[in-house]
């Protein structure tokens, strides 16, 4: 069923209701979706203003913690410079260049076989680990500095402990990295490392090479930023917004987060990470069934990118609370509105009540009855102009009962002097007597089917015929015709015998010959000829008239079936003589319903044909 049917069934419905329950649904649509709307309207907006400010309040508090931690690691920046401006530090370690330097001269590859010049080392040891703990002192937060020779021999101070176990590899993976850097510092991500204590640690690395005055590389430090530091940046983050934050740099790997789970790990291929685009911005990702809303942004110095993920359940936690309050006072008000509309509808019906069961009394006939009118409203109004109209259409009544009484006696007085039809038929036959007793047998036949013609045209065009009475009725015609114009038409009738007893109505056929023969005679044709044929299915007649006359152009056609259809009138009555062919098209749709009718085909100097659609069951169907 579509739409459109729907919506007419619903309507018709809707129409079909007492007074009272249209203004009851009326009300209840006037309360009730204003009411929703504006709820919708306001949980919306609140919504969106919710998370909004969320998103503004949140993106600041990443800015802020980038801000402490660009300002961190820029310490430990500061921090990784003091051996370019410590000479003892430069000394040491060009002592400790030398001594391996002289070792691996004079043993060759048998450099570890020789002994140690434990006075020399512990001299370098001291010298450079005192200012390793001086440097200590100097920041929070530095937890571990390593300063190593060019030969890779590290030195550093065990007093905050947490020293890397792994000390050696680190060493490896920190030079390959600042090999071409020049002086500069490097920061690398974080890494999992066991310390001295047996303890898994995480830490941040900022390194440099250290270089003497002729810009000569002599060794190279590491300071190991605290994770902590961070941590407790992000702790407070995440409590303000309930949700789980995470910090990587440019490469995917996890420099922060708040499990802990996916520390110094890659997860460049999260596509939470791929949809973190551009400096800061915000999204929502689905994971693990849950919506979450994601913030980020960030560092301009370091490029690395701190994200939180935000549960959609504690953005809209209070608006839930906002809608619930809403759609209560939204309920009780539609209550009680429709409470006050439901006694409104029933008082402002129940005049309209009172005079229904008034208007049935009329109905049955009864006109001794008045609506008592209390109030001067439009119901008032229209209760005065209802007793007004029950007295006049009494009087009406009145009046009209002597009039057809007069109008009875006036007919009586006309059918007495009424000629009777039989009396035109006799004088006919009479005429035709006295033609062929003087031997004008040609007036005679002529007069003889001129009668015959008035006989069937005279009486009631309702009545139905068998179709081989108007098929008679049709020969008498063409041959009254063919006295006028010798020879001029021939009328060719193809019918099965089972079809002739068809009842159809009078007079269908003679207007579309007559049509035929005055509007498609062709003057350079010694005869016209006019075939009437018929076909049938299980459910329909068709009847076919065809000329071979002059035939009609296409804009003329297409009037002429226009105006079988009621699209068109004046000028197809102008032009086409279409005033039979409609009438006949009228009548046919009158008698067996609008399912049935007529249809005209016809070409320029080829002729044109007329089809009539009956229907197959004998009698006549009703609409």
């Amino acid at each position: 069923m579509s739409v459109k049917k729907r919506l007419w069934r619903i309507w018709a419905a809707f129409g079909g209701m007492r007074m009272e329950r249209k203004l009851f649904i009326v009300f209840l649509l006037l309360i009730t979706l204003p009411l929703a709307f504006i709820g919708y309207i306001s949980y919306s907006n609140y919504s969106r203003s919710i998370e909004g400010k969320t998103i503004v309040y949140s993106t600041k508090m990443l800015e802020n913690m980038m801000v402490r931690v660009d300002d961190y690691i820029e310490d430990m920046v500061r921090i990784s410079s003091i051996p370019a401006y410590q000479d003892d530090i430069k000394q040491n370690l060009i002592r400790s260049n030398a001594y391996y330097e002289q070792r691996q001269l004079t043993a060759g590859e048998n450099s570890s076989q020789l002994p140690d010049d434990f006075d020399q080392l512990l001299l370098i040891q001291r010298g450079i680990e005192g200012n390793i703990s001086f440097i200590n002192t100097i920041k929070r937060g530095a937890n571990s500095v390593y300063i190593f020779d060019t030969y890779g021999n590290g030195y550093y101070s065990t007093a905050g402990g947490g020293i890397r176990l792994n000390v050696k590899e680190s060493y490896d993976y920190w030079r390959g990295r600042v090999q071409t850097s020049g002086g500069e510092a490097l920061l690398f991500s974080t890494q999992k490392y066991t310390s001295n204590l047996q303890s898994v640690r995480y830490a941040f690395t900022v390194v440099r090479k250290v270089i003497d005055k002729s810009l000569k590389p002599i060794g190279l430090i590491a300071v190991d930023a605290n994770i902590s530091v961070i941590e407790d940046q992000m702790s407070e983050l995440d409590k303000v917004t309930n949700g789980k934050s995470v910090i990587i740099d440019e490469l995917g790997n996890v420099v922060y987060d708040s499990d802990k789970s996916r520390m110094a790990t890659n997860i460049a291929d999260d596509p939470t990470v791929a949809l973190a685009k551009g400096a800061k911005g915000s999204f929502y990702f689905e994971r693990d069934g849950i919506n979450q809303l994601y913030i980020y942004t960030t560092s301009p110095n370091t490029n690395w990118k701190v994200m939180t993920a935000i549960q959609g359940s504690e953005l809209t936690k209070d608006t839930v609370v906002i809608r619930r309050v809403t759609w209560i006072a939204t309920i009780v008000t539609i209550i009680v509105a429709l409470f006050i509309s439901f006694v409104f509808s029933f008082a402002l019906t129940n005049p309209l009540r009172r005079m229904m069961r008034l208007m049935k009394n009329v109905q049955e006939g009864d006109f001794n009855v008045q609506f008592q009118v209390k109030y001067r409203d439009e119901v008032g109004q229209l209760g005065t102009q209802f007793n007004r109209m029950i007295v006049r259409i009494d009087h009406l009544i009145r009046d009209i009962y002597v009039i057809e009484k007069k109008k009875k006696e006036a007919e009586l007085h006309a059918l007495q002097s009424q000629i009777n039809p039989h009396f035109m038929y006799n004088t006919l036959e009479s005429i035709r007597m006295a033609a062929e007793l003087n031997d004008d047998q040609i007036a005679a036949d002529m007069i003889a089917i001129l009668g015959k013609l008035l006989r069937y045209s005279i009486s009631d065009l309702h009545e139905e015929v068998t179709l081989d009475n108007e098929l008679l009725h049709m020969r008498n015609y063409v041959e009254m015709l063919n006295y006028r114009y010798p020879n001029r038409f021939r009328l060719e009738t193809r019918v099965p015998e089972e079809l002739l007893s068809y009842p159809i109505i009078k007079l269908v056929l003679q207007p579309i010959v007559e049509n035929a023969i005055y509007h498609g005679m062709d003057d350079n044709k010694p005869s016209m000829r006019i075939e009437i044929s018929s076909e049938q299915t299980s459910q329909i007649i068709w009847l076919r008239i065809k000329d071979d006359g002059l035939g009609m152009d296409g804009e003329t056609l297409e009037r002429l079936n226009r105006s079988l259809a009621g699209a068109e009138e004046a000028a197809v009555k102008r032009k086409s003589g279409g005033i039979g062919l409609k009438n006949v098209n009228e009548r046919i749709k009158l008698h067996y319903g609008n399912a049935y009718g007529m249809k005209v085909m016809s070409e320029r100097g080829i002729g044109t044909e007329v089809i009539l659609q009956l229907p197959i069951e004998l009698g006549r169907e009703a609409e």
